[in-house]
């Protein structure tokens, strides 16, 4: 196996305040510990594999209805509740025997959103342990981490650290005497956003095209291979090992009632200190740009703030102050999506900044259904116009009524992806989309607009 990369990518993370009472560290223990993917030094400082050990002498449904009793919701984007989820791989019946799969969602591609990969590279041995445990709750025989390919040095340090587990006996046959075999698989993407989302992952792991399935059937009853798989997020299955250390009910108590325990926010773009932050949900998030993250790096208003990755629609400065919860930032009109904000100040051309968002989602669609492919394409060249001095005001009427027939009308929702940040930007900024028509000058730079619309 290639060695082991000891020293970190010349990138900043920040990691503020851990480990007190108002800033609880649980996922991310070891932090900035460059020797923490160690089997050893997991186990002697952050008590590792002890939630595992006390998992096994459970009965696999007690395991899940503590993580209930947790109500930890999926930290992917969708903030369904992952007990629950747990509770839908079915049992084997007398006239049928399942062979189930776990499947860890680690392809990581959602721009501005950064958390995955710290977990895997930080703290490899939590998320292996949190699959452990998930594995036992479901009666699981094989998991998958789905890994984006990009990440190759996270790719070794977790093949190291799932062959540390292997050798200690946390893996493989007949788990620590419970008559339970068990062991975990990499698996490396190839560069698709697509895959993603769950069932174009399925597709991707069973080595077809990355495209997503009608549903139902639902992974739970048919995922991978055909057979009952259950899919979680990386951020999801580290948190388990805390959970059963401390309890369900005690987890419980951090953070709000319906959005319980502790989140990883990254932030990123014009900003002091950007880096991934772990709070208790319900943080309000003008705190962690402006108290944690120190405000603007430029010394500029912040315009807008694009608060659960690429998808989520951006909030303007009238709601600076939402709580970062799934329910309150759904009720104003965005959503908590992958945890990635990406701060903009007020020399950010709103035009330009969308124009990059639906290039991105453009380019990453598998073409599999016409809204998408066809919707994203449009909204790019539309935009395209307006930002290099060509377009015309009924572009923006063009605009409003394309969005409603991308969104909710495709079988995965990178279309409703696109249309977020389009819809947001162009309600709570047509101005400057209107300057940029009838003066052919950005509103934000006052440059000329030069215009290529030839050449695109």
């Amino acid at each position: 196996m290639a060695a082991i990369r000891t020293k970190r990518d010349p990138q900043t993370y920040t990691f503020p305040g851990f480990g007190s009472e108002k800033f609880p560290n649980l996922m991310l223990r070891g932090a900035g510990d460059l020797d923490n993917w160690h089997l050893k030094v997991y186990e002697q400082k952050h008590e590792g594999y002890v939630a595992m050990k006390a998992a096994l002498k459970m009965e696999p449904v007690a395991v899940t209805e503590e993580v209930k009793a947790s109500g930890i919701r999926g930290r992917g984007g969708a903030g369904f509740p992952a007990g629950l989820k747990w509770s839908f791989m079915p049992k084997d019946t007398a006239d049928r025997k399942f062979t189930r799969y776990l499947v860890c969602n680690g392809d990581e591609g959602e721009p501005g959103t950064f958390k995955d990969r710290v977990i895997l590279e930080y703290n490899p041995h939590q998320l292996i342990e949190g699959m452990i445990i998930a594995g036992w709750a479901m009666q699981c025989q094989i998991g998958y981490v789905y890994i984006r390919g990009e990440f190759l040095w996270l790719i070794e340090k977790l093949e190291a650290a799932l062959q540390q587990a292997r050798d200690a006996g946390y893996l493989g046959k007949n788990i620590l005497g419970t008559g339970w075999d068990f062991d975990i698989l990499v698996h490396r993407g190839a560069g698709a956003y697509i895959c993603g989302e769950e069932t174009a992952l399925l597709n991707s792991l069973e080595g077809r095209r990355g495209e997503p399935r009608v549903k139902p059937p639902f992974p739970a009853a048919r995922g991978a291979f055909g057979q009952p798989t259950t899919i979680n997020n990386v951020e999801t299955l580290a948190a388990v090992p805390p959970i059963l250390r401390m309890g369900g009910a005690e987890y419980a108590k951090i953070g709000t009632p319906k959005n319980t325990g502790t989140r990883i926010f990254g932030v990123s773009g014009h900003i002091k200190r950007p880096g991934i932050y772990e709070l208790p949900l319900g943080t309000p998030m003008n705190f962690l740009v402006e108290e944690l993250a120190g405000g603007s790096s430029t010394g500029k208003k912040i315009k807008a703030i694009i608060p659960g990755g690429a998808s989520a629609p951006m909030f303007d400065a009238k709601d600076f102050d939402c709580p970062l919860d799934f329910d309150v930032m759904k009720s104003r009109g965005s959503m908590a999506g992958s945890g990635g904000l990406i701060v903009m100040d007020e020399d950010t051309c709103m035009v330009q900044a969308t124009l990059r968002l639906i290039r991105f989602y453009a380019h990453e669609s598998c073409g599999q259904c016409t809204p998408c492919r066809e919707g994203c394409n449009w909204l790019e060249m539309i935009l395209y116009r307006i930002e290099h001095g060509e377009g015309r005001m009924e572009d923006l009427d063009l605009i409003a009524s394309l969005t409603p027939r991308i969104g909710l009308r495709t079988l995965c929702p990178l279309g409703d992806a696109a249309c977020g940040p389009m819809d947001s930007a162009l309600q709570k900024f047509r101005h400057e989309f209107e300057h940029h028509i009838t003066h052919k000058t950005c509103y934000t730079t006052g440059s000329r607009l030069l215009s290529t619309v030839g050449s695109h």
